[in-house]
């Protein structure tokens, strides 16, 4: 069997010893947000029509459950007024003929139509998401691809320089679940600071419960996206190395000489 296999590098007997690195420092994880511009913009260069598209709708999707929340609170008022107030209507019939469930009638049609366009809009959004990272991952591997051309031979038997080409290739594949989070978490930064604005209006102190609620969730999130990064940077070279295994192990361009060298439980082994 031979022992360079595909992309560099090689197989052997001895398990690979790379474990996971340590996370890197804060600074350093808020050091790559210098990253996020120029991906914002090859998000744009992408389908300009698609992200303009994307940003409204989720602009206006942000902004809906402030709004159904508001009308939730007219609708208790009318309520709460209707009960308070004297009245000579005693079946249902003459409370419709008077007239005094108009209001709250027109403001329960609100609150429903609210309800069914921000289904509507989050499936549009999905569909949006899916579109702009289907294009997106396209013209990624385009670029590598590109980039990949310009390389000598020999550069293809630098094993380092395969684990780069294999990150960014797997890369090219993440980015496209990126697109979706970094547009779903702007939503969430307009929705909450939509409801801070309202609870500056009407009840001061809820804030503190708001900031509460959604701190331990970012640092959360913060702390295992960057244990995840660095598990999938330090495995680079045995995830290689079994997309290879695999490959060699199970495709019709190997069958004849893993059938000679008997070569099936090596494989299935390592």
């Amino acid at each position: 069997m031979p022992k360079n296999y595909a992309m560099g590098g090689r197989v052997s007997s001895a398990p690979l010893g790379a474990g996971p690195q340590s996370p890197q420092p804060l600074r350093a994880r808020l050091g790559a947000l210098r990253n996020l511009p120029p991906f914002l913009r090859l998000v744009w260069q992408t389908s300009a029509a698609l992200t303009l598209s994307q940003g409204l709708l989720r602009v206006l999707r942000a902004l809906l459950p402030v709004v159904t929340l508001y009308v939730g609170k007219l609708i208790i008022d009318e309520v709460v007024l209707l009960a308070g107030a004297p009245s000579a209507n005693d079946t249902l019939r003459e409370w419709l003929a008077s007239g005094a469930l108009d209001r709250i009638g027109w403001l329960l049609a609100l609150e429903f139509a609210l309800a069914v366009a921000s289904d509507v809009l989050g499936r549009v959004v999905s569909l949006l998401d899916s579109l702009l990272s289907e294009r997106f991952s396209n013209e990624t591997s385009l670029r590598l691809m590109e980039h990949a051309a310009t390389l000598d031979l020999e550069d293809f038997e630098d094993s380092e320089l395969q684990d780069r080409l294999e990150r960014a290739r797997r890369q090219a594949a993440g980015r496209t679940s990126l697109i979706g989070q970094l547009f779903g978490q702007a939503q969430d930064v307009i929705t909450v600071i939509s409801f801070a604005a309202g609870l500056i209006v009407y009840a001061q102190w809820l804030i503190v419960l708001l900031a509460i609620a959604l701190l331990p969730a970012f640092v959360g999130e913060a702390h295992f996206n960057a244990l995840t990064y660095s598990l999938d940077y330090a495995r680079t070279q045995q995830r290689r190395e079994i997309d290879y295994v695999r490959q060699t192990g199970a495709s019709v361009e190997t069958a004849k000489e893993v059938k000679i060298f008997g070569l099936n439980a090596f494989l299935i082994e390592r």
